[in-house]
């Protein structure tokens, strides 16, 4: 079953978006004092307990602990910052994303297949 890597640091994100040349990574940005952040998560991770995409990435930035790379992140992936927000990176680039209590299992599921 897949997990998250946490990754904190810009050569990490460099790291993910180069992994998203050879296959799907999935961007998670998690706020750790935020409710809403809380039940996303937690659809996330019954996403990956489900039938998750066995051949993709799956990286998790904290948004308040690691803020500089979170916000390295939106920059570089020309997407505006969200907190809770899932992005899908494809070939370097982000493909889809989606923020808050659209976070659930099956668009993940959906945007993963």
């Amino acid at each position: 079953m897949p997990n998250f890597t946490q990754i904190a640091t810009s050569e990490q994100l460099d790291s993910a978006i180069q992994e998203s040349e050879h296959k799907p990574v999935l961007v998670f940005k998690h706020s750790t004092r935020c409710p809403i952040s809380a039940r996303a998560y937690e659809e996330a991770k019954r996403y990956l307990q489900g039938t998750p995409n066995e051949e993709a990435g799956y990286v998790l930035i904290h948004v308040v602990e690691d803020r500089p790379v979170s916000l390295e992140a939106a920059d570089r992936l020309g997407v505006e910052h969200a907190s809770p927000q899932a992005i899908l990176l494809k070939n370097g680039k982000a493909v889809w994303n989606t923020s808050h209590s659209r976070i659930t299992s099956a668009a993940l599921q959906e945007a993963l297949s």
